[in-house]
């Protein structure tokens, strides 16, 4: 099931008896729990009938224990297993997750992992009597779609280009950006169209200088602007780090050599081939009629080197500047 699906069923009080969560994304699990921890019971029933135990610090007996006990005036006893990829003795659950209680919801986040399929006897049992989300990882060419998508959830539209800022800025980490989507829908009136100007106001990205209009800069050439960007970068480490910037740089010009290698494809294939948003394969196609092959080679290296001065391995100008710097004058060169 998706993570929508069960959310849905859990709103619609359409409880499974065990909830089996494992994802290499812990934002849609962390989803789930909050609903299950939040929902299911009354206030005043969680202080006897809820219980929260975390893998590290968890054996099977003790999650079985708890999860075969009766509830205390009350319909269900919820018992959530936090970090269970930490728990040792995971498997051993085999008999519970064969024969759940029937009055017990019981709910395992097992993070950044998946659990070893080939365990047969445990998935055949929990397929049988449990709820699985098997969420992927959310790689980075999905992440704009999903800003967009979480943005419509809450009423707003975030344009193509937008997204992809935030994307640049904010990374894959989806709960951060979650966070942001929240600012802007506690500051927007619902239906808004989000600008670049709101943008920076309430989730801080500067709508001139962020690593998205540095590498905008870059692929039209324009070394004035790009100077200008990494200047302020230099200036504001903090909220812009380097070693952020270099990733989303080295996603850039791979991307790039991509563009170079596939120059005459159609649109629709190269975004394919890019693994971009079909709205973004006009500006990777004017950046590779800028660039040859070679430049393109170059600039790969030369961020190779930029992450090992960044980390003080054999740099002559240890500053954000310089590094910067050394990294546009081997670009434009």
């Amino acid at each position: 099931m998706t993570y929508k699906d069960i959310l849905k069923d859990i709103a619609a009080k359409k409880y499974a008896p065990i909830y089996f969560l494992q994802s290499e994304e812990p934002y849609f699990i962390d989803l789930i729990i909050d609903q299950i921890e939040q929902s299911i019971l009354p206030e005043g029933e969680k202080s006897f009938n809820q219980v929260v135990m975390y893998g590290k610090e968890t054996n099977f007996k003790q999650v079985m224990d708890q999860a075969r006990q009766f509830p205390m005036m009350s319909q269900y006893r919820v018992v959530i297993v936090k970090e269970a990829q930490n728990m040792s003795s995971l498997e051993s659950l085999l008999p519970y997750f064969e024969t759940p209680a029937e009055t017990t919801i019981l709910a395992i986040a097992h993070k950044h992992k998946k659990l070893d399929k080939r365990k047969k006897k445990l998935w055949t049992a929990l397929k049988k009597n449990a709820t699985i989300l098997d969420a992927p990882r959310i790689y980075d060419d999905k992440v704009p779609g999903l800003i967009q998508q979480m943005a419509r959830e809450k009423k707003l539209t975030i344009p193509d280009e937008i997204a992809y800022s935030i994307a640049e800025n904010l990374g894959n980490d989806l709960s951060k950006i979650a966070n942001e989507i929240e600012k802007l829908t506690l500051n927007l009136a619902p239906s808004s169209v989000v600008t670049k100007e709101q943008v920076e106001t309430y989730v801080g990205i500067s709508k001139d200088h962020n690593v998205f209009e540095l590498q905008k800069a870059i692929g039209h050439r324009n070394k004035v602007k790009a100077y200008k960007i990494v200047t302020y970068f230099s200036k504001n480490s903090k909220s812009h780090p380097i070693q952020m910037n270099i990733g989303a740089l080295y996603n850039y010009f791979s991307k790039l050599f991509v563009a170079k290698k596939f120059e005459s494809a159609d649109n629709r294939t190269l975004a394919s081939k890019l693994k971009v948003n079909p709205f973004f394969v006009a500006e990777y196609k004017r950046a590779a009629h800028n660039f040859t092959l070679e430049q393109v080679h170059r600039a790969l290296k030369a961020i190779h080197i930029m992450d090992k001065r960044c980390k003080g391995v054999g740099s002559r100008r240890s500053d954000d500047l310089g590094i910067y710097q050394e990294f546009l004058q081997a670009v434009f060169n």
